[in-house]
């Protein structure tokens, strides 16, 4: 009886200690855990040695915020340095690009992928890339896909509001191919029209059409559509769409953050024509 007794009064104790050791670190990265079977086992067995098994429990991921004491272009800086390991080099074409379309780098979502440099090469590269999404097809149209994240947002939004695309139903308005991005860049400009863009001696083209390799629609987070009511826009702004090419009227980018934050990433509002476009600070 007193051996029982003996065991029972160390188990106790040991559930005791264990039981105040998870109490005391529940924010803690690890936690252990007893399972009641293990007990139950020892309560038989007087050489039993209880060994707490250890899991791992998710660490919460905290949203990044930018630094408010900086300025506006090194807060946008800050936050797409989160997703672009290297900021191109003011004055080169990756930055002209950087300026016009980087608006997606800012995308905090942990679902969201983005390319690791601002110009997919080839066919091929951005094959491999579009391989790796995750992709949900919009609701009502033909084969219009976004990624996740963002096709779930435009899908609230048009249970708020009727929201067509720029075609009606066209996968051209979506996710694009690479050689339907070569496609559209052809039809408006050519290699002389590139040439100028590298060079910064042309950029109002920008505002039409991106050159090959460089559209959001191939990263799966840009769609055109077609809109007539601030009450289209506002489903959308409430949803983490937004307006970020300047001069591309049915362009919406997938930035998955609300409207009183985008000033904290640096974004710059601008209104032209009634239209409200938020503008990355670099130049």
């Amino acid at each position: 009886m007193y051996r029982i007794f003996h065991k029972l009064t160390l188990l106790t104790i040991i559930f005791l200690i264990t039981f105040t050791l998870v109490a005391s670190n529940g924010i803690a990265h690890h936690q252990t855990v007893i399972h009641t079977a293990q007990f139950n086992i020892c309560l038989n067995n007087a050489q039993c040695l209880i060994s707490p098994e250890p899991i791992t429990s998710p660490t919460p991921i905290k949203p990044f915020t930018p630094n408010p004491e900086l300025n506006e272009q090194q807060r946008f800086l800050s936050a797409i340095a989160m997703k672009l390991p290297t900021i191109p080099q003011p004055g080169t074409y990756e930055y002209i690009l950087l300026h016009k379309y980087g608006a997606v780098f800012v995308n905090q979502e942990p679902e969201i992928k983005l390319p690791k440099k601002v110009i997919l090469a080839n066919e091929q590269e951005t094959k491999e890339f579009q391989s790796t999404l995750a992709m949900i097809k919009i609701n009502g149209t033909k084969d219009c896909y976004l990624q996740q994240a963002a096709g779930l947002a435009l899908n609230k939004a048009k249970t708020i509001q009727k929201i067509p695309l720029k075609s009606g139903y066209g996968s051209g308005d979506c996710t694009r191919t690479f050689s339907t991005n070569l496609r559209f860049w052809q039809k408006y400009a050519n290699k002389r029209t590139l040439e100028k863009v590298r060079q910064g001696k042309e950029t109002a083209i920008l505002s039409i059409v991106a050159p090959p390799g460089t559209s959001q629609h191939l990263w799966g987070l840009a769609i055109d559509l077609r809109l007539s009511s601030q009450k289209q826009r506002q489903a959308l702004n409430q949803n983490g769409w937004f307006q970020t090419v300047e001069g591309d009227t049915p362009h919406w980018t997938y930035l998955g953050l609300t409207e009183s934050q985008l000033p904290q990433f640096g974004f710059q509002k601008k209104l032209i024509r009634g239209i409200t476009y938020w503008i990355t600070p670099i130049y």
